[in-house]
């Protein structure tokens, strides 16, 4: 498996999203998720955008993180928002949204980044399960679903507390 950084308007990254809003749509019975998203708010340093691919250079999974500020949708100054976190069903079960949730978490955190945020929905238990075991807890709604009741939304603190005891001139 091959993770690289790739624009949200690269062809691989467009056919992924095509893919993962029709799963959207047969889970949910709707049009997919019409969060308004532009490619250049996945570029670096404000935010990133990756995809795997598998050793035959077919591209199997993505997610990609924005930044967000304090807003009328409920964002919080400091925030990276994860979107498009889909892995393809034919390489489910191998670790890799938790590979890719895990280099996207590092990558805001060196970017000054300092919650990880999501909207997920009701009826995607594998996400739910994915960000319950990763450290994410429930928060108050955000963002283009906010009052929706099938949205979910989760945030994670990206600061590393200091270790008890340890003065903070030695971090």
């Amino acid at each position: 498996m091959d993770m690289r950084t790739v624009s949200f308007g690269h062809p691989d990254a467009v056919r992924l999203n095509d893919r993962v809003q029709l799963e959207y749509g047969e889970r949910y019975g709707d049009e997919g998720d019409v969060t308004p998203l532009a490619p250049d708010m996945f570029d670096p340093p404000r935010g990133r955008y990756l995809i795997v691919y598998d050793d035959l250079g077919v591209p199997v999974a993505t997610g990609g993180w924005r930044s967000q500020e304090k807003n009328e949708d409920g964002y919080a100054d400091g925030d990276a928002e994860i979107k498009r976190m889909y892995v393809t069903p034919e390489v489910r079960g191998r670790g890799l949204a938790r590979l890719i949730l895990a280099a996207l978490e590092d990558d805001a955190r060196a970017a000054g980044r300092i919650r990880m945020v999501l909207e997920t929905g009701t009826k995607q238990p594998e996400a739910l399960s994915l960000y319950a075991s990763s450290g994410y807890e429930p928060c108050a709604k955000f963002g283009h679903y906010r009052f929706h009741e099938l949205s979910l939304c989760y945030a994670k603190p990206l600061t590393v507390p200091p270790v008890a005891g340890t003065p903070d001139s030695l971090l």
